[in-house]
């Protein structure tokens, strides 16, 4: 497979396995942590060059979850008073304890996708007709709902 092919293939794929291609999270976290790739991959324990590969979809997973769960920790972070008044001495902190930080993954705190889940569940148990006309009658008051409902119609 040519090498654009494959790319845009993994992109696709982080986009179904982690809601977005990987390579816009990392990057908004590197601006809002201020620090390199490099530092940003030190922080996570992946080196920088598998980094590298997994922003720029030449990788389409991170393998090791613990990796993973340190981006999640970096991305909660970000929405800490503290980290968000962009105090260095608040940023570093945050990088100090998410580098520092051995997560355990687990079932009961594995990251879930819930929107997929809901849609999922929705699926299996009510008809996709019955989705279509519940979204057509909450559209206006309710769009995001409603816009759920319609995703979970649509059988592919």
């Amino acid at each position: 497979m040519e090498d654009h092919k494959i790319v845009q293939r993994n992109i696709a794929l982080q986009r179904e396995w982690y809601g977005e291609p990987l390579g816009d999270r990392v990057r908004r976290l590197v601006v809002a942590f201020d620090v390199s790739q490099a530092g940003l991959a030190d922080v996570l324990g992946i080196s920088a060059p598998m980094l590298s590969q997994v922003m720029s979809g030449r990788r389409a997973k991170i393998g090791n979850p613990a990796v993973l769960a340190r981006l999640i920790m970096l991305e909660r972070k970000i929405l800490t008073p503290d980290v968000a008044s962009g105090r260095r001495e608040a940023l570093q902190r945050a990088l100090d304890d998410v580098r520092s930080s051995k997560p355990a993954v687990t079932r009961d705190n594995l990251p879930v996708d819930v929107g997929r889940s809901a849609i999922m569940a929705l699926r299996r148990l009510i008809p996709s007709d019955h989705l279509t006309e519940a979204a057509a009658a909450l559209d206006g008051r309710f769009p995001e709902l409603a816009e759920l409902l319609r995703h979970a119609g649509k059988r592919t």
